[in-house]
């Protein structure tokens, strides 16, 4: 028998404890009990979101919050800037053209981090560019980028910043109005530990104020629509209601342990696998890793479509592969979540077996090794 584990960045594992909210009756979502669910709710995001804003809750995966996101700020016409270095950074620039926006791209080499004077650049090239889009973790290059600088050039400015924070919000540290960060959007199935199914996300003050001014083709994901309405206690259509119970129950969790004692054990996973990597002689893809995703590259000779397979069928291991360009190229790990220590040994175990299988000479016990040096206080 192979025991499976997840450890794809998303859907990421679910814990014991909230699958076995997911298996309770299913309730009806107009009544008090429900309405005081969604209040709890939306103060535990908050907490997670780091703000003093609402945090509207969608049914649908993180892409309906990004839908949003663009859809509620940029008119039919009007200008928004797309910084684009992996697959999601090209699903902001795809949702501001379904929209008939008028998109700028700021293509940044996939595995790098945009320079935020690359922003300030364009917005003062273009000072009519209504909103700038960024991901805070590029899941497809394992890439973080700094957020807290690149929200202070874009608040010296008129635009909204809309952030895909969805392997970031729970895994790295992002504080939304701390930082000025306008729109930051997730989803379930990552740092929050649930299935695919619920997109979240805030707006400041600043943000709000251009949607009130944004004639939007849209009606399920107007955003006004969800403020009226939660601030009622309510949601305006149908919420995924036995996902929000499970959501509190995650949501327990990661305040129980602390958000800030999150980050650093997601971090200090990271940690032990960029170490690991390095000690196999293995290459990590990204110059500035993202500590929710490590993306490591696959050694010459190796076929890396076949690496995650083999880790999957032989050790019950599932990972991720490469994306678009990196097909084949790179594989990738999941640190956020319901994931410790042994789950990351596991990880690096799983990665030496697998290549030897395919024929690549490894030291066996050299990257758990160094991961275990790190995980046990040891490491640089």
């Amino acid at each position: 028998m192979i025991k499976k584990r997840l450890f794809a960045p998303g859907p990421t594992m679910v814990p014991p404890e909230v699958l076995l909210e997911l298996a309770r009756p299913v309730t009806h979502h107009r009544t008090a009990e429900f309405r005081a669910l969604l209040k709890e709710v939306n103060e535990l995001l908050k907490v997670v979101f780091q703000t003093e804003r609402d945090v509207y809750v969608l049914t649908g995966s993180g892409t309906v919050a990004m839908e949003a996101a663009v859809s509620n700020v940029v008119g039919r016409g009007e200008k928004m800037l797309a910084v684009v270095g992996g697959k999601f950074g090209e699903r902001w620039r795809d949702l501001g053209k379904a929209f008939g926006a008028d998109v700028r791209t700021l293509d940044i080499e996939w595995g790098t981090a945009v320079d935020p004077q690359q922003i300030a650049d364009a917005l003062k090239a273009e000072p009519d560019i209504v909103a700038v889009y960024v991901t805070h973790s590029e899941t497809s290059t394992a890439t973080a980028i700094d957020l807290r600088t690149v929200a202070e050039v874009v608040g010296r400015t008129d635009a909204v910043l809309a952030a895909d924070c969805i392997t970031s919000i729970g895994a790295l540290e992002m504080r939304a109005d701390a930082w000025g960060v306008d729109i930051p959007v997730t989803g379930s199935q990552k740092a929050l530990m649930l299935p695919p199914g619920l997109g979240m996300l805030s707006c400041s003050e600043k943000a709000m104020d251009k949607i009130a001014r944004t004639e939007a083709p849209v009606y399920y994901t107007r955003i006004p629509a969800y403020a009226k309405s939660l601030a009622g206690g309510d949601t305006p259509y149908t919420p995924a209601n036995t996902l929000i119970l499970a959501l509190k129950r995650s949501l327990d969790m990661i305040h129980a342990e602390g958000l800030e004692a999150v980050w650093a054990a997601t971090s200090l996973r990271a940690r032990a696998a960029r170490e690991a990597a390095a000690a196999l002689g293995l290459r990590v893809f990204s110059k500035s890793p993202s500590d929710s995703v490590t993306a490591v590259c696959v050694p010459d000779g190796i076929d890396g479509e076949k690496l995650p397979k083999v880790m999957a069928g032989t050790y019950g291991l599932r990972v991720a592969g490469g994306q678009s360009q990196l097909k084949g190229k790179v594989v990738r790990f999941s640190h956020m979540g319901y994931v410790d220590a042994f789950d990351t040994l596991a990880q690096v175990a799983g990665l030496e077996m697998a290549l030897r299988d395919l024929g690549h000479s490894v030291a066996l016990g050299a990257g758990v090794a160094a991961a275990q040096k790190v995980l046990a206080g040891a490491g640089a």
